[in-house]
């Protein structure tokens, strides 16, 4: 990570909760991501608080004691926020923020933070600032409790709930404004994908840095924003590439991220239209991650959600350089080899081999396997435009060597 000065980030302490869906380890990991949200949005996380409850607390989400264990680190430390895993309801956030006099922050709202920062075109701050209304109209409420409505009495209850109600017509106004302007630009951005042409259409899909920007950047020869954070780019970028001789299509699109809000994924769906009319995808995936499986899963399931798990896909492990198995000694007869232990030819001998054809395993920095990744998407893509320009077929050997 970059190092900052002591004036570049804002103190923050994380909270997560072990319960039946989400073991100590999984809740390890979502604590680890959500770090590196905060780090990417400007903080410094000092402190992490867990607690196991099978069932939530309703007011304030995690129990009275482990409020008032944090409360007392929130005074002694000058901690500017306190972000949780899970995403708290406009109660619970409202009743946290009472008790410990801080920012409270949850995963979706660092996450909508991080958006808004990224945000470059036009397009996408719209995108954004849409999917924020939309998450911060249940919460008004909370922010008129300096009126103290609940008390009523002669100028207060009234005109409070005057102030809220007018509150919320102006979001619900600017909503409405926004997905009319969203509507807009859509019919504009179609009409460009329409002028495109019927060349064929390659999508970069994948976890949030995953190095889809930076493979984007060695194949099209061109500098679209990379950076080791998450989400550092959400414009979707859509380049002309050519390989041996046969043109196509590549677009980088957003990183997908487990427990994405539901706001971001209907603001984003008209974004992930470059996904939708692609003819191939490239699901790019970051072996060196530990848990790089699950990453595979979540974007699976975001592909379904938008009608895309049925696409041809080539599945591409990037970061290879960067990746190390756990060993075990000779005479170590107690240690159970895991997942862990795996090589990554081990790697290949698993499901793997039954990803599409095969599975490719590059670097993308470092410029590994890539005559063989140019050679596997050149013969995907050969496949789909000679049916499309049958005509021209003889243009194009059949396999990219013969060149």
């Amino acid at each position: 990570m970059l190092e900052r000065t002591s004036t570049d980030y804002e103190r923050a302490i994380l909270i997560g909760v072990i319960n039946r869906e989400q073991n100590e380890e999984k809740v390890t990991e979502y604590l680890d991501e959500l770090e590196f949200l905060t780090y990417t949005a400007g903080g410094e996380v000092v402190k992490r608080f867990v607690q196991r409850m099978d069932v939530p607390n309703p007011k304030t989400l995690i129990g009275s004691g482990k409020i008032k264990e944090v409360q007392e680190y929130v005074l002694d430390n000058d901690i500017g926020s306190v972000i949780f895993d899970d995403e708290l309801t406009p109660a619970q956030q409202n009743n946290i923020e009472k008790t410990l006099k801080c920012k409270i922050i949850d995963r979706t709202s660092l996450i909508l933070d991080i958006f808004a920062q990224r945000a470059q075109t036009s397009y996408a701050r719209t995108q954004v600032e849409l999917a924020q209304y939309e998450y911060l109209l249940p919460r008004l409420t909370g922010l008129w409790t300096h009126l103290e409505r609940q008390r009523g009495g002669i100028g207060m209850r009234g005109p409070g709930e005057t102030e809220i109600e007018t509150d919320r017509r102006i979001v619900r106004d600017r909503i409405s404004l926004l997905k009319k302007k969203l509507l807009k630009i859509d019919r504009q951005m179609e009409t460009q994908r329409g002028n495109r042409g019927a060349l064929v259409r390659v999508a970069l899909v994948g976890y949030t840095n995953v190095g889809k920007s930076t493979l984007m950047n060695v194949i099209s020869k061109s500098e679209v924003f990379a950076e080791n954070k998450l989400f550092a780019t959400l414009d979707t970028t859509v380049r002309k590439v050519v390989i041996g001789n046969l043109p196509f299509l590549l677009s980088d699109t957003v990183g997908f991220i487990r427990k994405l809000p539901t706001q971001l994924v209907e603001s984003f769906k008209s974004t992930l239209d470059e996904v939708r009319e692609a003819d191939l995808l490239l699901h790019i995936v970051d072996i060196s991650h530990a848990q790089f499986e699950e990453q595979i899963d979540s974007v699976n399931n975001i592909l379904g959600e938008i009608d895309c798990a049925d696409k041809k896909t080539i599945m591409v492990f990037n970061k290879i350089d960067r990746y190390e198995h756990e060993t075990i000694d000779d005479d170590d007869l107690t240690t159970e080899k895991t997942k862990k232990h795996f090589t990554i030819e081990e790697w290949k001998n698993t499901w793997m081999q039954r990803v599409g054809k095969d599975a490719i395993f590059i670097s993308a920095l470092n410029k590994e396997n890539l005559d063989e990744f140019r050679k596997r998407v050149y013969n995907e893509v050969r496949e789909i435009h000679v049916t499309r320009f049958p005509y021209n077929n003889f243009l194009y050997p059949e396999h990219l060597d013969q060149y």
